[in-house]
C-alpha cells in the first residue's frame, strides 16, 4: 500500500551487470519501497560523466544491462517510475539554478569529495562536474518533491547538503516551493567478494545477478576462507570467514547455526561449506532468473520502459520547474505581464 503524498527518489550510475552486493545493499530495498511510497528510480547517466566522461560509448549497453537487473530483481514499471536522468532536461536546468545559490565551501566540505579525489588520483577528475555532483543530486531529488532518499549512513552528508540547499532556496525565494528531503536509512549488507575484500566491480571479485547456476558454483568454489584453517581436521573460525558471512545473508537461520557449529568442530570442511553456500545463493537467484527470462522474452524493451518512465518523470519535473521559475521571477508570464501584453 503506497503512502499518499510520500515520495522516494533514488538512482544508480549505469556501470553494467549488478552484483550480490548491489542487490542486498540497495536494490532489494527499492523493491520493498515501491509498495510503500511513490518511487522514482533513476538511471543516473549524467552522474556517471563526473568520473567517466572520457568513455561514453558504452553507456547505452551499460544502461540496458542495469535496468534488466532492476526488472529481474522485482522493480515494476507499473508500480514505480523508472527513468533516465538525461532524458529529463529539467535536471540540468534546476541544477544550474541551484548552483547559483550554493556556496563553494559547502561543496568542498562534503566528506566524499576529498576521499574520491584521493581514490581517483590516477584519473583526471578535477572538473566542475565532479565538484558540483551534490548540486545535481539535489536537483534530482527536488524535481520530484521527494521526501525520502534511501541511503546508508555514509551517504547522510549528501542528503544533509541537499537539505541545506533547499533551505537556502526557501530563505531567498519563499517557502513551500521545494520539499526538504530526509534520509531514509537502510541497513545495507556489505558483502565480501570472492577474495574476501568488499564485493566490488573495481576489485573484479563479484558474483553478478545474472550468473548461471554453474557459474555460481564455480566461483564460490574459489572463495577464500578462514586463513587459519589449513587442514580439513582443523577447527574453523566462522566469524572471520567470508564464506560464512555470505551464509548469514543467503542461508536459512537454522542452517547458519548448523554450519557455525559444524565449522568450529571441524565436522564440515570448506569444500562442503562452499557447496552449501552456492546452493543457497542459487535458490535466492532463481526468482531473478525467472523474471529476467520473462522480460527478455515477453516484456517491453528497456528503451520503451525508460521512454514511458521518463515521460512521466518529465511531467512531474515540469510542475516543479514552473513553481521554481515563478519563485525566482524567471517565469515568462512575469515578463509578459509586465509588458501589459
Amino acid at each position: 500500500m503506497q503512502t499518499v503524498g510520500e515520495r522516494v527518489l533514488s538512482g544508480m550510475q549505469p556501470s553494467g551487470a549488478l552484483h550480490l552486493g548491489n542487490w542486498q545493499g540497495a536494490l532489494a530495498n527499492w523493491v520493498r519501497l515501491q509498495d510503500q511510497y511513490r518511487c522514482f528510480f533513476m538511471v543516473a547517466d549524467w552522474h556517471a560523466l563526473t568520473t567517466r566522461y572520457q568513455n561514453t560509448e558504452t553507456l547505452p549497453e551499460l544502461t540496458r544491462e542495469m535496468v534488466i537487473d532492476w526488472l529481474a530483481a522485482g522493480l515494476d514499471p507499473e508500480r514505480a517510475v523508472i527513468f533516465c536522468q538525461s532524458w529529463v532536461p529539467a535536471h540540468a536546468e534546476l541544477a544550474l539554478l541551484l548552483g547559483m545559490i550554493t556556496p563553494l565551501g559547502w561543496l568542498e566540505r562534503v566528506p566524499s569529495y576529498k576521499e574520491k579525489l584521493r581514490e581517483l588520483a590516477h584519473r583526471e577528475v578535477h572538473s566542475y562536474g565532479f565538484l558540483g555532483y551534490p548540486v545535481l543530486q539535489t536537483a534530482d531529488i527536488a524535481l520530484y518533491r521527494a521526501r525520502w532518499v534511501p541511503v546508508g549512513q555514509d551517504q547522510v552528508p549528501h542528503v544533509e547538503l541537499s537539505r541545506e540547499v533547499v533551505r537556502r532556496f526557501h530563505a531567498l525565494y519563499g517557502e513551500g516551493v521545494l520539499v526538504e528531503p530526509e534520509p531514509l536509512l537502510t541497513e545495507a549488507n556489505v558483502l565480501p567478494g570472492l577474495d574476501g575484500r568488499k564485493m566490488s566491480k573495481s576489485y573484479q571479485n563479484t558474483l553478478t545477478l545474472r550468473e548461471s547456476p554453474e557459474a555460481v558454483r564455480s566461483k564460490v568454489a574459489t572463495m577464500v576462507t578462514d586463513p587459519a584453517r589449513v587442514r580439513r581436521s582443523d577447527p574453523g573460525h566462522p566469524e572471520v570467514c567470508p564464506v560464512f558471512q555470505l551464509h548469514r545473508v543467503f542461508s536459512a537461520p537454522d542452517q547458519v547455526a548448523e554450519i557455525d557449529q559444524a565449522c568450529r568442530t571441524a565436522a564440515i570442511g570448506c569444500v562442503e561449506c562452499k557447496g552449501r553456500l552456492a546452493a543457497a545463493i542459487n535458490r535466492a537467484l532463481d526468482p531473478l532468473r525467472e523474471r529476467r527470462a520473462y522480460w527478455e522474452a515477453h516484456g517491453r524493451s528497456v528503451g520503451d520502459i525508460l521512454k514511458a518512465g521518463s515521460a512521466a518523470a518529465q511531467a512531474e519535473a515540469a510542475k516543479t520547474m514552473e513553481a521554481v521559475r515563478e519563485a525566482m521571477s524567471l517565469s515568462p508570464q512575469r515578463l509578459m505581464g509586465g509588458d501589459g501584453g
